[in-house]
């Protein structure tokens, strides 16, 4: 089918996403909780797209594309909720993301800077029995990519989404470390984690160190 992003016509097969066709389009459309390995999940709300005749702002990742439909993905209102979505989840953080992770890419991506919200911020909690990873439970913002990645590609089933609100996160096994779960240390949590919360010792260390040499390492 025929398919019109930010003015430019592009064809998808049936079932394709609006994220999807943006690909092909050569459009950037933001996003935290997709992992195209993995089932789009619709959680973050940051993929918010126009499309012509839609009545509000629509979830580019699990919303799929009709004959001649017109998107725009810079449309000022998905913009502004996508940008405040990501703003909160950075207002629950301790610190800025590191530059590197998908979620520092997100924020510079909507220009955001100083945060108009200053409530309370997670405490660091570090969770490093596991041999080769780390748990950085402040930095995690409940996407839920890892517990997928762990149940959809590795078949693991070693982490586990807890609480709500400000008080989500995740947990290894029964909430006794990665070192008590099923994990077989596949690593696909990491590689799919947005922000850092579940990185290597290896990483963690090298980063640690660099800090504490002011940046000269």
């Amino acid at each position: 089918m025929n398919v019109e992003i930010d003015g430019r016509s592009v064809e998808v097969e049936a079932g394709a996403t609006i994220l999807e066709a943006a690909e092909l389009a050569g459009s950037y459309v933001p996003t935290l909780c997709f992992d195209d390995r993995m089932a789009p999940f619709g959680a973050c709300r940051v993929c918010m797209v126009a499309a012509e005749g839609a009545p509000g702002p629509l979830a580019a990742c699990t919303t799929p594309c009709r004959e001649d439909m017109k998107v725009d993905t810079t449309d000022e209102t998905s913009r502004r909720i996508a940008a405040a979505t990501v703003e909160l989840v950075l207002s629950e953080l301790p610190e800025p993301p590191a530059d590197h992770t998908e979620l520092a890419v997100v924020a510079r991506h909507f220009g955001i800077g100083e945060l108009r919200w200053q409530g309370e911020r997670r405490r660091p909690a570090h969770d490093r029995r596991h041999p080769y990873l780390a748990l950085q439970h402040e930095l995690c913002i409940s996407c839920g990519r890892c517990v997928r990645a762990c149940d959809e590609i590795q078949g693991a089933f070693a982490l586990t989404a807890t609480g709500r609100g400000f008080h989500s996160g995740i947990t290894a096994g029964l909430d006794s470390g990665f070192e008590d779960s099923t994990c077989v240390s596949c690593g696909a949590c990491a590689d799919t984690c947005p922000t850092d919360a579940i990185t290597e010792h290896t990483l963690l260390d090298m980063a640690s160190a660099y800090t504490e040499s002011g940046g000269t390492t």
